[in-house]
């Protein structure tokens, strides 16, 4: 198996390093306008602000900046934009094909100490600076980037740029912003001037394609002539009590043969360093795996085998000669308590888990625009919203197994306990977000189309899944269910129950942490997550081992005469998800520097809605590979 998965990552790790995305097409531009050609302009789109000090994102528009251009209407965001808090603007940066510009003038802003409406913005504008907010833009469908000399040799580019710095009173800087200014008093510059260099690859008609768009931000104050003259333009008010920012940019078109257009992204790709340590992590996971393959193996092929052999051999009829997992077999099947909790837990579960796998799939196949995450987002809400038959099958068929009546109740806790749950947490989320003026607070007719997908779509979905599970034959197990229940000898303390389920979720978290870490930072550090075959191979990872993990707890807890095994099963794998919050915790103290209640608060908040999803997906795991292993091995013993 480690083999196969081996040969699998060599197989795919030229499709990770030379990412292609087939649903974008290219557009060529022109000096001038043709039959064929009719694009001789570039747009500047500007997004939200945000920043790694801050779990609050922020319109572009609500700050005093530059006006943007409102006769253009920008792109359209999808859900998954919406919900990260994307909000795109036309501005009035204007690019004419392969025409250099030299220091053009784009706005002045104007501050006046003791207006204050003026004093108002100006404070607005220090305090993104000083939580180090950061601005995005996108040119061609393609986000500009920020590039500085790193190590051997090598640039470092990022998809975005502060929108100040701000030197501290011990003349400390954040981040890579630097203003070329020593002092040791607090200070806030703007950076007021762009320089943009555009690369195009020339085609063979003339036409040309965008394959690079980097930036070079400065601050200047413009004393001089030229935009490179000039001190750093610090925001504090002169012997006249104003301060005028003027914004101005530069642009320099440069060619570049060099560059295919599907090729253009691998200069941003080549920045992130991830991908060693990707595969440190699939390494370290597949280590584990080993390990528990290893142990199933020999309970499987060695120690089964043997009692199997060993029970067919006995005289069904003598008690006393019985032993083992098999003294438990008039009570294994024994519908558990709470079976109805069970099985609406179970069932969304079994909707989860075909949620990501399609999604990651989709993701795969180069289906999803890397620089943009409201995609992946989007994609997995509409890809739980159609998968709620799944859900209602299940819950259905395993209720129904227990022996359970009220199919009404468990068709509508299946289709409203785990969505209303996460519902209320990310209304409460979006509450927060509406009094902190946030750009990712979702409008109200956002709010109730998420509702209408609910209510419209996955309600009937489930419904339909548990009309065809209740229609089917309950499931008939292969040993019969005494009617007086068997005492449970006293257990040992790892064999008792809150002990037994926290140490089923060591293992699977212990796999995929790594893993966690690039998914944390791309949510909460603006990183791109393009990696989707190693997140495919992670994935593969964290089932096998929440099944090989399950089956274990699940065979020692039996030979211990504990039958008790329907909720541990789920319970110990989901406990997992504890652990993921746990981590989440370690990530925010001492990966991020967040400060404030409110992202405190949308932090855990968000953290805990993956938390309920990580809960049923690894629980729902569990579960099913236990069943289906107690079935198996009492199906194969002779029982009276």
């Amino acid at each position: 198996m480690v083999l196969g998965i081996s040969l699998l990552l060599a197989t795919l790790a030229p499709l990770v390093l030379s990412f292609y995305l087939p649903a974008i097409a290219p557009v060529n531009y022109c000096q001038s306008e043709t039959k064929t050609c009719k694009n001789t302009e570039l747009l500047v789109l500007v997004n939200r602000l945000d920043s790694t000090e801050s779990a609050i994102p922020f319109d572009y528009a609500k700050f005093d900046f530059c006006p943007v251009d409102t006769e253009k209407k920008p792109p359209s965001e999808n859900l998954g934009q919406v919900l990260f808090g994307d909000r795109y603007h036309v501005t009035n940066y204007k690019f004419t094909y392969k025409k250099d510009e030299m220091c053009k003038k784009l706005c002045d802003k104007t501050y006046t100490k003791g207006n204050v409406e003026s004093e108002g913005l100006l404070t607005d504008l220090k305090r993104i600076i000083e939580q180090n907010y950061q601005q995005h833009w996108v040119v061609d469908n393609m986000p500009v980037a920020w590039c500085t000399e790193g190590g051997e040799g090598k640039d470092y580019c990022t998809t975005s740029f502060p929108v100040g710095c701000y030197i501290d009173k011990n003349g400390q800087t954040q981040g890579r912003c630097d203003p070329g200014v020593a002092t040791n008093q607090e200070q806030y510059y703007i950076l007021n001037h762009v320089d943009f260099k555009i690369e195009y690859k020339t085609n063979s008609d003339g036409t040309g394609r965008i394959v690079a768009v980097k930036i070079k931000p400065f601050s200047h104050s413009h004393t001089v002539d030229g935009c490179t003259g000039g001190a750093a333009l610090s925001l504090t008010f002169g012997d006249d009590g104003t301060i005028t920012v003027p914004y101005t940019y530069s642009v320099k078109w440069e060619e570049n043969n060099k560059v295919e257009w599907a090729s253009r992204w691998d200069y941003l790709l080549d920045s992130n360093t991830q991908v060693n340590v990707q595969w440190y992590s699939i390494l370290n996971s597949i280590v584990i795996v080993l390990f528990l393959s290893g142990m199933v193996a020999m309970i499987l092929l060695r120690t089964l085998h043997r009692d199997i052999a060993r029970y067919n051999q006995l005289d069904p009829e003598d008690p006393q000669e019985e032993f083992g997992w098999k003294l438990v077999h008039g009570d294994v099947f024994r519908p558990p308590r709470k079976g109805m909790m069970l099985s609406v837990l179970i069932g969304s579960g079994a909707q989860v888990f075909f949620m990501i796998s399609v999604t990651i799939a989709i993701a795969c196949l180069g289906f999803l625009y890397p620089g943009n995450r409201g995609f992946l987002l989007s994609a997995g809400v509409v890809m739980y919203v159609c998968l709620g038959s799944p859900a209602g099958y299940t819950a259905a068929r395993i209720y129904k197994s227990f022996g359970g009546e009220r199919w009404k109740t468990n068709v509508l806790l299946t289709a409203h306990f785990v969505p209303a749950i996460v519902f209320c947490i990310f209304f409460v989320l979006n509450l927060v977000l509406w009094g902190e003026g946030s750009s990712s607070a979702v409008p109200f007719g956002t709010l109730v189309g998420v509702l209408a997908l609910w209510i419209c779509i996955s309600v009937p979905l489930t419904f339909v899944g548990a009309f065809f599970g209740f229609r089917q034959p309950a499931i008939q197990y292969p040993t019969r269910t005494n009617q007086i229940p068997r005492h449970i000898p006293p257990q040992s303390f790892y064999s008792r129950e809150i002990p037994g389920i926290l140490m089923g979720g060591v293992l699977p978290v212990g796999s995929v942490f790594i893993q966690l870490y690039f998914i944390f930072t791309s949510i909460w550090a603006h990183q791109i997550y393009y990696m989707f075959w190693f997140l495919f191979v992670v994935f593969i990872i964290l089932v096998i081992t929440c099944a090989e993990t399950t089956i274990l707890l699940c065979y020692f807890h039996l030979c211990s005469e504990d039958y008790h095994w329907w909720w541990r099963s789920f319970l110990s794998s989901g406990s997992s998800a504890l652990y993921f919050f746990l981590y989440a915790v370690y990530f925010y103290a001492e990966r991020l520097q967040m400060e404030g209640a409110a992202s405190l608060f949308i932090f855990f908040g968000y953290t805990l809605i993956m938390a309920i999803y990580f809960f049923l997906l690894t629980g729902f795991v569990g579960f099913i590979s236990c069943y289906f292993f107690v079935n198996k091995i009492y199906s194969v013993v002779k029982t009276d």
